[in-house]
């Protein structure tokens, strides 16, 4: 491993720019801004709302609080229960999914529903209904009361819930057992467990699905990692893929700090020494924010000449990564930096 990788980075303290800034490049992870899934049900809310609809989200449609904003300034209000929405109002379903019983609810109160629901998860849903019926004891790899587990207990209410390793001894012997996952946990981690559950069931079927969306950004975090002397993750604090994208970056050598937004950046003392920097998101990062985390960096830490092209040394990064801003983002073309088709 490279010297200093971080195990446990935290955010810059709030403090002057550098004097003497070293950052003369910023290379972008190919594959950023937000996945399809969060990008539809964004995208999805904000149709409902200009088609003068009152507009609900049943739950943050995304771990960001910053886009949680946004849409409520558009009128586009979270809500934590059905309770909360009025007859007739439209209420959205976020990526995650939810259990039947909320839908069916949702239509009997009358209630608009717009399914926003990720066709990879509504694809899990599926799997998990089909090993009900064949009558597997099913494992389910993901955190608990997370939104995406709790939705697919809806559909498996005896599945086991396992994360962590220390978890999987609660797991029984059986004779026909079956391992699903939460789409966003870590590959690693799914192997390891579908390993463990071998020498526990005489018939094991294993239905992979970790989302490959997922599998491609960590696989091209890594790959930028190695090529920097520095990364920095923008995501929420309680996104458990923008978590794993971090620890990634430290088996790869290289230091990392996580940060939720630009507003974080106002130290340039971590950069200091680091002459090319990576940044990547997770998936509920909006590919602007990483934009405007490129230009803070280099205007807090680059050279002489990075702080004066700011602006312009981040567009040239964001024109190499491979993803159009198009698929990555549910703002208008105007509004975001050109990516380059890849």
């Amino acid at each position: 491993m490279k010297e200093g990788a971080a195990s446990a980075p935290q955010a810059p303290s709030r403090q002057a720019a550098t004097p003497h800034g070293t950052v003369e490049e910023i290379r972008i992870a190919k594959r950023t801004g937000f996945c399809y899934g969060v990008r539809e049900a964004i995208d999805k809310a904000k149709e409902s709302s200009a088609g003068g609809k009152k507009t609900h989200t049943l739950g943050q449609v995304v771990h960001n609080e910053g886009v949680i904003r946004d849409l409520q300034t558009l009128g586009i209000a979270t809500v934590d229960t059905l309770d909360d929405v009025n007859e007739g109002a439209a209420v959205v379903i976020r990526a995650h999914g939810v259990r039947p019983e909320v839908m069916e609810r949702a239509n009997a109160r009358g209630l608009e529903v717009i399914d926003g629901t990720c066709t990879w998860v509504i694809q899990e849903q599926k799997e998990i209904v089909k090993l009900v019926e064949e009558g597997y004891t099913i494992v389910l790899l993901g955190t608990p009361k997370h939104p995406e587990v709790v939705g697919l207990l809806g559909f498996a209410p005896d599945a086991i819930v396992v994360d962590e390793g220390e978890d999987w001894d609660q797991i029984p012997r059986k004779k026909k057992m079956a391992l699903i996952s939460q789409s966003t946990q870590p590959p690693w981690k799914f192997e390891k467990l579908a390993a463990f559950m071998v020498g526990r069931s005489h018939e094991l079927k294993i239905v992979n699905t970790v989302c490959p969306v997922t599998i491609r950004r960590q696989e091209d975090t890594i790959e930028a990692a190695r090529e920097v002397d520095l990364m920095v993750v923008v995501g929420g604090r309680s996104s458990a893929n923008t978590k794993e994208l971090t620890r990634l970056c430290g088996i790869a050598g290289t230091r990392a700090i996580q940060i939720e937004g630009v507003r974080d950046l106002e130290d340039g003392g971590p950069f200091e020494g680091a002459r090319v920097v990576g940044v990547t998101g997770g998936t509920s990062t909006p590919i602007e924010d990483l934009h405007a985390v490129a230009k803070r960096i280099l205007e807090l830490a680059g050279t002489p000449d990075a702080r004066a092209n700011a602006e312009a040394k981040a567009d040239a990064a964001f024109a190499e990564a491979a993803t159009p801003a198009g698929r990555t983002t549910s703002l208008p073309a105007a509004n975001v930096p050109t990516v380059a088709a890849g």
